[in-house]
């Protein structure tokens, strides 16, 4: 064959298939006009070889921007008609006729739209296209979901693509596909594949598959158990996290100095709302650098929590040293009016806190477990701050006059230690910690007047538990009764998991009031 004619052959084949997948005025008024039935069938018949145009009215179907004039479909954009197939453009009539999609109308339609994404340059796109058409394929769609497949690059995207096809195959007629499907679905781990293997069960007639199903779908289970086992743990460690913060500053101000701080849940909240304040400055003043804002606000928040507590530990707290039940109440007593000031200033009303992009979105691990950015900064922060602590505590003159303090204020006075300016610096610091825990709170939810009433308690509880003035008892108290927490939310709903856990951590203080960790020395005697 002559090379010329060769290629004028080429030409034509290509010619003829664009034709054959272009949109025709016959399958645009099948998809606008008529019953249900008929208009899904035709719009499922050009997702698999849907062209620009074809995609075009389809997104227009989805954007309720197709009218009906002459007994013809148009688009309807800026007051205009527009033919879906020709592009020409006449003025819209008042006599044009909407078209009306029903909410299965609007299903189907919100699947094609899913199905042309799986060919898109944005992976992301192609990511979540996959996940909107798991439980939602049939046979008809394999042409696009093979396309699709040919040429996906990402290999999670490319693995998720063949599940998509086994599901796909589950519809054939053909025996031989369906049991090679239902072998291919044992290996997801994504939830939909378990609903679709439930939905698909009693619809079998062929005992072979029927089995087969049966086993793909213990296998899926099976996986998915492991992932909601493995979801609960990282929740107990997110939320043992979260309470390790707030616990930390009353490690420092019940543990260490004996004082029952009532107003620390407030102390928390101020540096919450320190960091709104910051938020809104950074929003104001540098849009640009919008993203380093919470960095900003972690010195910020400590540094405002810090201040009250100081202030409050020299206008309240020294003349009650000694006198719990005085100190319990008087406390109390600021946190309400803490509460009213941010009230007044703030507003009743809870306010919004954004995570900055680079804690948008998390790691996926499992097919249902994905770990958000903003948890794992959480938790992250929270080791960082404990490991300050610890060496705050530990290794320096001002730890070391916090511990002499505590241990025998009378000796420490009599060494040239100023007793009173310590007591000072060390409830500002536990304060400070307090709204360190504040500003990581406003990462994972609202910020409100009352943020610290809901935290208040299981901070106690895990100081007590872990042992009054033991860093190492908090630290094991809190991931612990937030495991612990999760685990029973799971079985028995987060009131009864609220009540086991306090029930549970009375009968161990009952049998070890010291707590996991006792204080050893001559402290523990006194």
């Amino acid at each position: 064959m002559p090379k010329r004619l060769h290629q004028l052959l080429l030409m034509a084949l290509l010619c003829m298939a664009t034709s054959a997948y272009a949109l025709t005025p016959d399958q645009a008024k099948a998809m606008a006009i008529g019953e249900g039935d008929t208009r899904i069938e035709a719009l499922r018949a050009v997702v698999a070889g849907a062209d620009d145009k074809t995609a075009a009215f389809i997104q227009a179907l989805s954007d309720d921007a197709v009218k009906v004039v002459g007994g013809k479909p148009v688009i309807v954009r800026d007051g205009k008609a527009v033919d879906p197939v020709s592009g020409t453009e006449n003025v819209l009539p008042d006599t044009a006729d909407d078209v009306m999609n029903n909410n299965r109308m609007r299903g189907e339609i919100d699947t094609a739209m899913a199905s042309l994404k799986l060919l898109s340059t944005d992976a992301n796109v192609r990511l979540d296209a996959v996940k909107t058409l798991q439980g939602e394929v049939d046979e008809s769609k394999l042409p696009l979901i093979d396309k699709a497949f040919a040429q996906e690059m990402v290999p999670d995207i490319k693995d998720r693509l063949a599940l998509l096809r086994a599901a796909a195959l589950l519809t054939s007629s053909d025996k031989t596909k369906r049991l090679e499907a239902a072998k291919l679905l044992a290996q997801s781990s994504q939830a939909a594949t378990k609903t679709l293997l439930i939905e698909r069960l009693p619809q079998e007639a062929d005992a072979q598959v029927k089995a087969a199903l049966q086993l793909s779908l213990s296998k899926v289970e099976a996986r998915l158990a492991w992932g909601d086992r493995l979801g609960a743990i990282f929740s107990g460690i997110s939320l043992g996290s979260i309470l390790l913060l707030v616990a930390l500053g009353l490690a420092i101000t019940y543990g260490l100095m004996g004082v029952i701080n009532m107003a620390h849940g407030e102390l928390m909240m101020i540096g919450a709302y320190a960091t709104y304040v910051v938020q809104g400055v950074f929003q104001k003043f540098l849009p640009g650098a919008f993203d380093w804002y919470l960095l900003a606000s972690v010195p910020v928040a400590f540094m405002a929590a810090a201040l009250v507590g100081a202030a409050l530990e020299r206008s309240v707290i020294r003349f009650l040293y000694g006198r719990p039940l005085e100190t319990l109440l008087a406390t109390w007593g600021i946190s309400l009016m803490l509460m009213q000031g941010v009230r007044t200033l703030f507003g009743a009303q809870n306010v919004g806190v954004e995570n900055p992009s680079w804690m948008s979105g998390g790691v996926q691990v499992m097919g249902n477990l994905s770990l958000p950015y903003n948890r794992l900064v959480i938790v992250g922060f929270a080791l960082a701050v404990l490991g300050g602590v610890a060496f705050m505590i530990g290794k320096t003159r001002l730890g070391l006059f916090v511990r002499g303090v505590t241990q025998n204020r009378p000796i420490a006075s009599c060494m040239g230690v100023n007793t009173a300016r310590i007591d000072t610096y060390a409830f500002a610091l536990g304060s400070g910690i307090a709204g360190l825990a504040g500003c990581a709170l406003s990462q994972v939810g609202n910020v409100g007047p009352d943020l610290g009433q809901g935290y208040i308690v299981d901070s106690f509880m895990v100081v007590v538990l872990g042992g009054v003035g033991q860093l190492a008892g908090t630290v094991y108290a809190a991931l612990g009764l937030g495991i612990l927490n999760k685990f029973l939310e799971g079985w028995t709903g987060a009131v009864l998991a609220k009540i086991a856990v306090l029930v549970f951590i009375i009968i161990f203080i009952q049998k070890r009031p010291q707590g996991i960790f006792a204080m050893k020395g001559r402290s523990a005697e006194a």
